[in-house]
C-alpha cells in the first residue's frame, strides 16, 4: 500500500532542506534547462517546479524542449553557454551522445546537473544528479506483475526505451524480480518473451503493443516503462479485444496513469516524484554556486500505487 501521497505537496517537498527563502533578492542569474520532451507531462512537472523553486532563490529558468533529438539538445547547451547561464540542467536525450555538449560546458566552467535521466559519457563532469531509484522501481514493477498474474504466471512483454538509462535500470530491476520469483519453480513461471521498443510515448507504445499481440498471442502481462507507453498498450489491447486477458504494469504515476489504475485499466505503477526532482535540483545548484556541500547523486525511492491507492487519491476527485 502506498505509504504517503505527495502529488501536490510542492511546499512540503521544498521546505526545511534549503538555505532559506531568497525571494525578493537581486536576480542571481539564469539556469538553462533542456527537457528531453515536454510532450511527456512528467518532464513538464520538473520544468514547472524548477522554475518556481528557482524564483524563490533569485534565479530565472529558461526552459527548452529537445524533442527527443540529441543534436537539438546539444545546440541548446551551446545556446545556454553563449547566453552566459549560471548552470545547466539536462534530461539527457541520449546518455552517451550528449557527452560532447557536456564537455563543452565543462570547459567553459559552467556546471551541468542532470534530473531524472543521467549522462554517463566518459570524460565528462556532472555536478549533481537527482532522479528516481529506477532499479528499485523496477523491482516493485516485478512484484506488481507477480501479484497481477498470480499462481498461473504466463508470458510477459516489456515495452522498453533503451536510449534512456533510467528505463534500462527499470527493466533490469523488473527482470531481477521475475528471475527471483521463477527460481526453483517448475509451474506458474513468468516468462519474459520479448522486449519491444515502445519509445516512451503513447503512439509508439500502441504500435509496439499491436505488433506484440500478433507475435505473442498468449500474452498474460505487459510491463511498460512509463505511463504513456502503458496507456498506448492499453488502447491496442482494447482494439484487439484482449484488454481483459492481459495485465499491464506501468511506471510513473502521472495523472492519466493513476486514473487508468483507478478504472482497472492498468494494474499498478511504481510512483515517481518529478516535483521533488525539480525542487531538489535547484536547491543543489544553489548550494553548488554558494560553495556548500550537497549529495551529488540523490535517488528518490518509488512506492507501489495500486487501485486501492487510486480510490483514496484526492487528486483524482
Amino acid at each position: 500500500m502506498l505509504a504517503a501521497m505527495s502529488f501536490a505537496v510542492l511546499g512540503a517537498c521544498g521546505g526545511g532542506t534549503d538555505g532559506g527563502d531568497s525571494s525578493g533578492s537581486v536576480a542571481r542569474g539564469t539556469i538553462g534547462f533542456s527537457a528531453m520532451t515536454l510532450k511527456n507531462p512528467f518532464f513538464k512537472i520538473i520544468a514547472d517546479t524548477m522554475t518556481a523553486e528557482a524564483e524563490r532563490h533569485g534565479f530565472e529558468v529558461v526552459v527548452t524542449d529537445a524533442e527527443r533529438d540529441v543534436n537539438r539538445q546539444s545546440q541548446q547547451v551551446d545556446n545556454f553557454l553563449a547566453s552566459g547561464v549560471a548552470a545547466i540542467v539536462l534530461n539527457p536525450v541520449d546518455r552517451i551522445a550528449i557527452g560532447p555538449a557536456v564537455r563543452r560546458a565543462n570547459e567553459a566552467g559552467v556546471p551541468v546537473f542532470t534530473s531524472d535521466l543521467q549522462a554517463v559519457a566518459e570524460g565528462v563532469e556532472i555536478a549533481g544528479h537527482v532522479g528516481t531509484d529506477n532499479y528499485q522501481g523496477g523491482l516493485l514493477a516485478g512484484e506488481a506483475m507477480i501479484e497481477a498474474l498470480g499462481e498461473a504466471g504466463g508470458d510477459v512483454l516489456v515495452l522498453h526505451f533503451k536510449q534512456a538509462n533510467s528505463c534500462v535500470l527499470r527493466v533490469d530491476g523488473f527482470r531481477h524480480a521475475i528471475g527471483e520469483y521463477n527460481r526453483d519453480r517448475t509451474e506458474g513461471r513468468i516468462e519474459i518473451v520479448a522486449e519491444l521498443e515502445g519509445g516512451g510515448l503513447r503512439d509508439e507504445g500502441y504500435r509496439a503493443m499491436a505488433d506484440g499481440i500478433q507475435a505473442y498471442p498468449d500474452l498474460a502481462g505487459v510491463f511498460a516503462i512509463n505511463d504513456p507507453s502503458a496507456l498506448g498498450a492499453r488502447t491496442a489491447l482494447e482494439q484487439a479485444g484482449r484488454a481483459d486477458q492481459v495485465r499491464i504494469v506501468g511506471f510513473d504515476g502521472e495523472i492519466a496513469g493513476r486514473q487508468a489504475i483507478r478504472e482497472g485499466k492498468i494494474y499498478a505503477d511504481p510512483i515517481q516524484y518529478p516535483d521533488r526532482m525539480g525542487i531538489m535540483t535547484v536547491q543543489n545548484i544553489v548550494r553548488y554556486l554558494d560553495g556548500e556541500d550537497f549529495e551529488r547523486v540523490h535517488l528518490i525511492p518509488t512506492e507501489l500505487y495500486r487501485q486501492a491507492d487510486a480510490e483514496r487519491d484526492p487528486t483524482l476527485d
